[in-house]
């Protein structure tokens, strides 16, 4: 199976790579912006006649996207994450190639849910903030273009290569610094927010099973289960060895003080947003997973301990 992965740099895309290239019927071509992709190609700049030349020269059985945006202004957002797919849409619809697409969608497209609550892929989606507007209009684009599409709506994901500027990669960097600097406090703002986190790895092995099955629409790939991320900073205080207090702080986030909610504004000192949560999903999310059990055989794996214990290790590092 000749599979064209695009993003395969990105903090999903590598460990899709990881999980495609280790099946040995799988040949990879790995599209995208860097100079180590296979072909560079930049989605939200090249044209879907360019792209779909390249479509007709490789081939494909299939196409996974990972590429897209999670930060910047809702400008950046809509160039990389919904017209880039657009390109992709109409390049496959020109192409004689008939590829499968699958497509990595977010939970910022659901929006807040109700606390308690499981969210399945009928629920009406009512995102928050421009991240989501743009991925939901990105997954709406795919699931009118007509093609043998899969949206998979990836939750909270977690483990080794977590960003920085991610939740609990901003909480991991946040105690590095604090048992560095051997201070017996550490002070945070949005602990109270409940998310689903799904360990990238099982993630990376969802897509693999998206690409081999006839499943289309949309798709919720989740642990399930929402965790308070006070309860997952006590799991993380645990595997680093952290003795300190864990303070939440109200009212508006500071340079130190920035909720653990989704990426950080490029500028600490950027305008305050509209809505109470940086993800604009509110206090709760958490999954219903039983199509992805039902229609990819697939199950998440990995434990939010060993996610976090991935997360502290490469935190460590840098110590």
């Amino acid at each position: 199976m000749r599979v064209l992965l695009i993003g395969a740099n990105g903090y999903l895309g590598r460990f899709v790579a990881d999980r495609l290239l280790a099946d040995p019927a799988v040949q990879l071509t790995a599209l995208g912006r860097g100079d180590d992709a296979d072909v560079r190609f930049d989605l939200a700049t090249g044209s879907p006649g360019a792209l779909t030349r390249f479509l007709d020269a490789v081939h494909p059985g299939v196409v996974v996207n990972c590429a897209g945006a999670t930060r910047g202004g809702a400008r950046e957002l809509t160039r990389h994450n919904t017209v880039a797919v657009a390109t992709v849409c109409e390049a496959l619809r020109r192409s004689g190639c008939g590829a499968r697409l699958v497509q990595i969608g977010c939970s910022s497209e659901y929006g807040p849910s109700q606390p308690g609550s499981s969210t399945a892929e009928d629920a009406v989606p009512r995102p928050g903030g421009p991240y989501g507007v743009s991925k939901l209009a990105a997954t709406e684009l795919v699931l009118g273009s007509g093609l043998d599409a899969v949206v998979l709506r990836v939750f909270s994901p977690a483990g080794p290569g977590t960003p920085a500027g991610s939740p609990l990669g901003r909480l991991a960097e946040a105690m590095r610094r604090a048992m560095q600097s051997g201070d017996g406090e550490l002070k945070l703002g949005g602990l109270g927010a409940q998310r689903d986190f799904i360990d990238v790895r099982d993630v990376a092995r969802a897509v693999h099973a998206a690409s081999l099955s006839a499943a289309q629409g949309v798709i919720n790939i989740g642990s399930g289960r929402a965790v308070r991320i006070r309860d997952a900073a006590a799991v993380l205080a645990r595997v680093a060895g952290y003795g300190g207090a864990l303070h939440e702080l109200d009212g508006p986030p500071g340079p130190l003080r920035a909720p653990i909610g989704h990426p950080r504004p490029e500028s600490d000192h950027a305008a305050p947003v509209a809505y109470p949560y940086p993800d604009g999903c509110g206090s709760w999310q958490q999954a219903d997973v039983r199509t992805a059990r039902d229609r990819l055989g697939w199950r998440p794996r990995i434990n939010l301990e060993e996610s976090l214990a991935d997360i502290w290790m490469e935190a460590a590092c840098r110590i």
